[in-house]
């Protein structure tokens, strides 16, 4: 049994049955996020999709106040280490096998700077293959046909999508994607946190049903068994 809990944006908590995956945090900055308290987070690890403020502005202080390891790109662990964060694990498109599952990053398509400026490297995404359920977390990506070799892959029990739109892929694309990964249970992220990225959240879980899947918005501070 995973948990998943949702801290606003592209920010997330997978609970497997041993480890805490922290996923993006972005949660001091987001309006929407002001109720959770980030001194009371626990990760063991934390999974970085790529540079952007929205996914990494608290990323040094809870990797610090945590010792959680943090899995990115070289381009971002570099980074992360210059600020004296020591326990981390690069990593590119490959898979490699940790303590609470095996872990496959895959491709993005979006772009990736660092808030200092510098190169974050290739956005990613991730299938976390652990405790007999594979989860695949798109990060900030739009539609792309590489996401049909996941299905060839994986049996994914739940997608976890970005539906907001301008940056990523909308509700539409979302579905298509759904399709392309051949999964009916998908977790919306990276909607509502700015006006251009706003969606009707019962227009999107209708349009998912209409297409047979489901659709799970969680609240922000939510938590929902996987």
């Amino acid at each position: 049994m995973m948990k998943y809990t949702y801290y606003g944006q592209s920010c997330f908590l997978l609970e497997t049955a041993s480890k805490k995956l922290l996923f993006d945090p972005f949660i001091s900055g987001n309006p929407l996020a002001n109720a959770i308290d980030i001194d009371k987070i626990e990760a063991d690890y934390i999974l970085v999709s790529h540079g952007h403020g929205d996914h990494v502005a608290d990323l040094v202080t809870i990797a610090k106040q945590t010792k959680a390891q943090v899995i990115a790109v070289p381009e971002i662990i570099g980074w992360l280490q210059a600020q004296g964060v020591s326990n981390v694990h690069g990593m590119n498109y490959g898979k490699y096998k940790f303590d609470f599952g095996t872990l496959r990053m895959v491709w993005a398509t979006h772009s990736s700077g660092l808030p200092d400026g510098s190169y974050g490297g290739n956005p990613a995404g991730f299938v976390i293959d652990a405790d007999g359920k594979q989860i695949y977390f798109a990060g900030d990506t739009g539609l792309t046909v590489e996401m049909k070799l996941l299905a060839e892959l994986y049996n994914i029990d739940y997608a976890i999508l970005p539906i907001g739109g301008n940056y990523t892929m909308d509700v539409d694309d979302a579905v298509i994607a759904a399709n392309y990964v051949n999964c009916d249970k998908v977790i919306g992220v990276h909607y509502n946190t700015f006006p251009v990225i706003e969606i009707d959240p019962q227009s999107a879980i209708g349009i998912f049903k209409r297409s047979q899947k489901e659709l799970l918005l969680p609240a922000i501070g939510q938590t929902i068994t996987l």
